[in-house]
């Protein structure tokens, strides 16, 4: 039996949570918050069979798509006089990060 920790962008959360039902894989889901922009993921807690590793990890790939947004500089704290605009940069997100870790023991009570 594996854990499946996957990390996933708010806008991506609802459809694979939807994905998870229809294959009925049980999840267990969390509100998180963290990364460079500091926008909201979800967090999703998966307890698998190794048999289903490979298919949980596939649906999540095919639900987790990364995706291009524009964001503001942040800008400089910098104290001298020069002035420091914030300009548009394009950043990558979306996606997942997953961390697949042994189980050496589980209980229901």
């Amino acid at each position: 039996m594996k854990l499946i920790v996957a990390i996933v962008q708010n806008q991506d959360s609802k459809r694979l949570a939807d994905e998870f039902v229809e294959n009925g894989i049980r999840a267990t889901k969390l509100s998180s918050t963290g990364g460079f922009l500091r926008s909201g993921n979800t967090t999703f807690l998966l307890g698998v069979e190794d048999r289903k590793v490979d298919e949980v990890l596939e649906l999540i790939k095919e639900n987790c798509s990364t995706r291009s947004q524009t964001m503001m500089s942040p800008p400089s704290y910098d104290f001298t006089l020069e002035s420091d605009l914030t300009y548009p940069v394009d950043v990558e997100v979306g996606g997942a990060t997953l961390f697949v870790l042994p189980i050496d023991q589980f209980l229901q009570f």
